[in-house]
């Protein structure tokens, strides 16, 4: 999920996320039982052991979770990033010599809010936060 700030990350670096493994608890719980269907009768495995699996694997489910709230408000951040930016004027694209404009208008494409930007000679459409350098 790529979420946007004002001047802090380039669009580049945000799609080279590393992907999250798709391993759920399902998963896990059908990989212990086949464990223990199989397990040497003579050599049962140690209870220590099977407490510091589910540990391990409880730990996991719970940062998971974390970083999907994360996730969430990071989300909700870069909204409220973009619609304080209604009516301001903002400076776009420095690197290619900027344009100053007004933000009029914000839209959401897969989540991520884009702006739209009247300036003196023409309306900017689908501009990014990452897009936006200075804010008047």
């Amino acid at each position: 999920m790529t979420v946007s700030a004002i001047g802090v990350v380039s669009q580049a670096a945000s799609s080279s996320a590393p992907t999250q493994a798709a391993l759920g608890q399902d998963d896990f719980l059908r990989i212990l039982l086949t464990q223990l269907r199989f397990q040497d009768p003579l050599k049962p495995v140690d209870n220590q052991q099977f407490i510091a699996q589910l540990a391990q694997f409880s730990a996991l489910e719970i940062n998971r979770q974390q970083s999907d709230k994360v996730d969430t408000l990071l989300t909700i951040e870069s909204v409220n990033q973009s619609l304080a930016l209604i009516g301001k004027t903002v400076q776009v694209g420095a690197a290619q010599g900027g344009s100053s404009g007004t933000v009029t208008a914000v839209t959401y494409s897969s989540g991520e809010p884009l702006l739209t930007v009247r300036t003196a000679s023409s309306t900017l459409v689908d501009v990014h936060l990452t897009d936006v350098s200075l804010v008047f």
